[in-house]
Parts: structure tokens; sequence; C-alpha cells
């Protein structure tokens, strides 16, 4: 492939990853996935995955092809993940696609379910040109998630975090007060909109939660479900003393130790419909340090039924997670503020690094200026 037509396909393909945006969320546990028609240079119809249980990118990007009045034999087809080739909740596109008369299909990554795989050696085996790998790493970037409830127990973890530039997410007094500005507050808002959606959590540490008290809601008008309220802490708070509990205790899920998960407190918050879960420290046989995050992940996944967590510290359990290796997105919001108090609540705290060999490293995939805050977006580095 010459670095011309690379530069051609690759342009299409980001095309298809916007489309298969629009799909986040609500295609879950599904992949998101995108698909257009190019004929003669141009994008001549488009689909993507909207529902999961509902039909694939492909089809619907045929649908729409047929709604104009496009044949699909006289075009390409790009698609950012390999068409399934099996019978699930719908029919395999790998079909679909043969049966609509395409001779070249562009794939950004091969499919990762075994119980899927194979549209690209059926259709090449039925004599359709397919070229795989086009933009692969921004497209296995794309279905993260999927690759993480197919090859773990555990949740889609995103890390938010907000900071000054001098990185503090608080003054030395603790209170809760706004970092960012308003704009970056909203799409915050938004992402836990999309959280709830797709039936994850909200997770804060238990200083976090006893300082601001939050009640860990999306407050969008748009918000048809709420994330569940998911606080880590060894103390856990009376059945009245806290938003979520006052508010809804129901979608409230404590993980604490022993100790405490057997507790009259603990009986009191199941009394009024809060669960309570016991979480082992992270050092076995220690009555003391932190508390063991790999369980309340796999909690979170396989007993509460979470396909995302978000995060939103504070920073010991923001850093709990980075040192486990369990962060797959980290947002982080850098304010325009310096406050210069070494006294002040420092972003992540407690390693102990002999030098730069030692610290904890992500790889930048996004930034963004929004109404003067600066948006960084990291991802884990690929292995």
């Amino acid at each position: 492939m010459s670095p011309d037509e690379r530069a051609v396909h690759e342009a299409f393909m980001r095309r298809a990853i916007e489309l298969a945006e629009r799909g986040r969320w609500s295609t879950a546990p599904n992949p998101t996935v995108g698909a257009l028609l190019v004929k003669d240079g141009q994008v001549v119809a488009e689909g993507w995955h909207q529902v999961c249980g509902q039909a694939h990118a492909e089809v619907n990007c045929l649908r729409d092809a047929a709604a104009k009045g496009v044949d699909p034999a006289e075009c390409t087809l790009y698609v950012t993940l390999e068409p399934c080739n099996h019978h699930g909740k719908t029919p395999p596109c790998s079909h679909a696609v043969l049966a609509a008369g395409i001779k070249r299909i562009i794939v950004g990554m091969p499919d990762l379910n075994q119980t899927a795989a194979g549209g690209a050696a059926f259709l090449r085996s039925h004599g359709v040109d397919v070229t795989m790998g086009v933009l692969e790493d921004e497209c296995r970037d794309l279905i993260a998630d999927f690759i993480v409830w197919q090859t773990t127990h555990r949740p889609y973890v995103i890390l938010k975090m907000a900071s000054t530039l001098d990185g503090y997410i608080a003054t030395s007094s603790g209170r809760g007060q706004k970092v960012s500005n308003d704009a970056s507050h909203a799409q915050v808002q938004r992402l836990r909109e999309g959280v709830g959606r797709a039936g994850g959590a909200v997770l804060v540490g238990g200083n976090t939660f006893a300082l601001d008290d939050p009640r860990l809601t999306a407050r969008t008008a748009t918000a048809q479900r709420q994330p569940l309220a998911a606080v880590l802490s060894s103390r856990l708070p009376s059945e009245n003393g806290c938003a979520v509990m006052r508010e809804r205790p129901e979608e409230s899920v404590f993980f604490t130790t022993a100790a405490q998960a057997a507790s009259p407190a603990a009986a009191a918050l199941r009394a009024k419909g809060a669960r309570v879960h016991k979480v082992d420290r992270a050092e076995q046989g220690t009555s003391a340090g932190p508390l063991d995050i790999t369980q309340v992940l796999e909690i979170l996944r396989t007993e509460e039924k979470c396909l995302y967590v978000l995060c939103e510290g504070g920073g010991r359990t923001a850093l709990s997670l980075l040192e486990a290796g369990l962060v797959d997105e980290f947002h982080l919001h850098l304010a325009p503020t310096i406050l210069g108090d070494s006294e002040a609540t420092p972003l992540f705290a407690g390693r102990h690094a002999e030098s730069m060999e030692d610290a904890l490293r992500m790889r930048v995939t996004g930034t963004s200026l929004v109404d003067g805050d600066i948006h960084l977006y990291f991802r884990a580095n690929r292995g």
C-alpha cells in the first residue's frame, strides 16, 4: 500500500471511528463500531452500532445506502472492527456484506472475540478483497472497554481528576471546593450520565466522601439512569449521615473492612437498601494499610454488574488504581490556577520513587481547551 493510498484509507477510517463513538454507552457490553461506504472518493452511506442487541454498524450502513439509493456493490466498505461471523442476537455481518455484493472492505482491527471472529477469512474465501489493520491502534482504543470485558473480570475504569497547574486538588483546609470551571464540571456530569446509562458506578475514596459528602449523580436534564454511588472506606457513615443514604440508598454501595462490614452500622445501611461489601487488605494478613482495590472492582463487575467505573478520587484511591495498573483512561482537568501551598492536597501522594525509572507512566491520547481549562486524556500503555 502506497503512502498516499494509506492516507486516504486512514481519513475514511477516522470518520468511521467518529461514527462509532455515537454508540458509546448504549452498545455495552457490545463494542462500539462504525462503518461507511465510499464511492469515487466520497462517503455515500454511514452507520454505527447504536444499541446492544440491535443491528450492527455494517447492517445500519447498508440500510442507509438502501434509503439513499446507493448500490453497495459499487462501493468500498470501511469498518472499524472485523465483521462478525456468527449468529448471536443478530445474523452475521460477514454474510450481509457478501450478500450486498461488496467487493472490497477496509477493516480497522480483527475481532478479538473468538466466538464472533472469522469474518475476514469468510469474506476472502468468497472473493472479497479484505485489507486489515488501518488505524489499528486507534480502533483498538475505540473498543478498549470491550477488550477489558472480554479478558478480565473487572469493569472498565475511567479515572477523572481536576487539579491546579501546580498539581493540587484541594487547599490545605481540605474543604470541598471546585477546582475546574463550570464547563469542565458540565462535561463530568455528561460522563457520569454515560456511565449511568451503561449501568456503571461512580467510585470515591473515604476521605473524599467524608469531606465533600457527594451525591455522585449525573446532574443533566437527559440522564435516564443514575450511576451507582460506590464508596471505598474503612469508616462507614450512619444510615442518615450522608447525602447518598438520604437520597438514594438503594443505589449506594460501600466497600469496607471485615469488621466494619459486620458492624451495626453496616446492618443499618443494609436495612435502608444499601449494599455493604467486605474487602480484604491489599497486603494479606495485615490489619492496616489500603483495602484491595482489585477486589473492589471484581465485586463491582460480578455482583453489582457494573461494566464501567468512573473514579473521581481522592488521591489515595486514584493512586492505588494506577499502581495496580487498573486505570484504562485518565481524564485530567487542569485549571489555570496556582496555589503554591506545600500543605495543600496533592493530585497523587504516598509513593516513594528513587528515580524517574520508578515513575508510573501512561500515554497521552488527546488534549482540549474547555473554556480556559486544559483537559488532558491518557490511556494505559499498550502491553
